[in-house]
């Protein structure tokens, strides 16, 4: 078959490929507002179920859910200098409520560290008090230049944990321990390999003393940074006078972290799994995990559908009959480019013969199933495939295009025939960073620190390495 008109091949134009499919599966449309997108029911209902299982595993571990506000005072802001140079190209400000000039302007948060920082300063006095382990779900605004829906917006979803304690110790251990949740997530449940490592000096989140992150590959060797995990130490408590007394009756600063994910992830599950047909969504994150088509409305077809949808809702199988009054073949190319994982038929033809017809999106294979079989168990085992399936698949591409260079002209080389991960070593000199970044804008990704030595020299400079880092062109 031929693939979806509306969609351009992915090996023709990736880009376009990209909108293409967010349009066609109705994820998100552009607004009148540059770098502002509608995200539309299909598209937000696999970000309900993100915040949903997120949500879950932050809760297990103590966090709770609050709400700042989105406006932060332009004095509140510049207690930190880190976090001011490091944001000020992307604030928007509010400059006039009503007709009236404010005294004071409000940036439109870029992130809340400020905020939450603002709050601890006034409910936090006693060791007793600590620690806090808060939690938002919000929406946020950076003045990108260039945008693109999902991937790159000036304003977008997320969740962003703000926590402080009273000791080092415990400030480090929820730093990693959040960073293992993301990990989990982004391989278990989206199915997307992630490398997990820590950011070097250069690209570390502004103000933190280190940044934990999650990097995926996309299908066409372009990284993408899937969620990140940021230990500050006692740096903004000092900026904003957060203080505490001890268990020894001394005042002392405490620790704090953030850690964030967005509907970037969206974007992602896209360029790892879809195909030129539209969406390819694991069955563990899939809003539809089953739609059923009867092809025609014999009274059999209908209550054979209805049997099993019932029996499907009751073990927890999102599951939904296709009642609309459409064609079975449009029928069966919207649940396509919608990403269903399952698609199972049932026509007069396939009851005569015992039989109903199962669809995979991933693979777009058809199987003929006997009634006779216990259909839920099957459809279970199906699901359990599939995303196994998509996980070995997106590995698999991710090894094919994961290279070693130990010079500069190898990793130049590797970048022009095709962008990858590149494991290569470095000094730690920022010099060289900014020299490799010369060749396509590659960057540090992340650096590996437990990972062995593929050699004993820097890539750029020749000099002894210090970190195993990996290397690659992001979005």
């Amino acid at each position: 078959m031929k693939n979806n008109n509306a969609i351009t091949p992915r090996n023709q134009d990736f880009a376009k490929w990209y909108t293409d499919v967010v349009r066609a599966a109705h994820l998100a449309d552009y607004s009148s507002v540059k770098g502002c997108i509608v995200m539309e029911p299909n598209g937000y209902a696999i970000w309900e179920k993100m915040q949903s299982i997120l949500d879950k595993e932050f809760k297990k571990l103590g966090h709770v859910n609050c709400q700042m506000p989105m406006l932060i005072p332009e004095n509140l802001l510049k207690k930190e200098s880190d976090l001011v140079e490091g944001f000020a190209p992307e604030v928007a400000w509010v400059t006039e409520g009503g007709k009236k000039e404010l005294e004071e302007k409000l940036c439109i948060r870029p992130t809340s560290e400020t905020l939450f920082c603002d709050y601890y300063a006034t409910h936090i006095k006693s060791h007793r008090d600590l620690p806090k382990l808060y939690n938002q779900w919000c929406n946020v605004m950076r003045w990108e230049k260039e945008t693109r829906p999902f991937l790159r917006g000036r304003e977008f979803l997320w969740q962003e944990g703000h926590t402080i304690h009273e000791t080092a110790a415990e400030a480090e251990k929820e730093t990693d321990q959040m960073m293992g949740i993301y990990n989990w997530f982004h391989n278990e449940i989206l199915a997307m390999p992630a490398i997990r490592g820590k950011k070097t000096e250069k690209e570390k989140f502004s103000g933190a003393v280190y940044t934990l992150t999650n990097e995926a590959l996309m299908y066409n060797g372009v990284a993408l940074q899937l969620g990140t995990s940021h230990y500050f130490g006692q740096k903004f408590s000092k900026a904003y006078g957060v203080t505490f007394t001890n268990k020894e009756n001394k005042e002392d600063y405490p620790y704090q972290t953030s850690w964030g994910t967005t509907t970037r992830m969206i974007g992602g599950l896209i360029m790892v799994h879809s195909d030129d047909y539209g969406l390819v969504l694991p069955p563990r994150i899939a809003p539809k995990q089953v739609v059923i088509i009867p092809i025609g409305n014999d009274s059999n077809i209908i209550a054979k559908a209805e049997e099993l949808e019932k029996k499907l809702i009751d073990q927890d199988i999102c599951t939904y009959i296709d009642r609309t009054d459409k064609s079975p073949g449009f029928k069966f190319a919207e649940a396509e480019v919608n990403g269903i994982p399952i698609r199972i038929e049932i026509g007069s033809r396939d009851l005569n013969n015992n039989v109903i017809v199962f669809a995979r999106r991933d693979t777009r294979e058809k199987i003929t199933v006997s009634l006779d079989t216990d259909l839920v168990s099957y459809t279970k085992e199906l699901l359990e495939t599939i995303q196994k399936d998509m996980y070995n698949r997106a590995k698999q591409r991710r090894d094919e295009l994961t290279f070693e260079a130990h010079n500069l002209t190898e990793m130049e080389n590797i970048l022009n025939k095709q962008p990858g991960f590149i494991h290569a070593m470095w000094c730690g000199n920022q010099e060289c960073e900014e020299k490799i970044k010369e060749i396509k804008g590659c960057k540090s990704r992340c650096i590996l620190e437990d990972a062995e030595a593929i050699d004993d020299v820097c890539v750029c400079c020749g000099k002894e390495a210090k970190h195993h880092v990996v290397w690659g062109i992001q979005y």
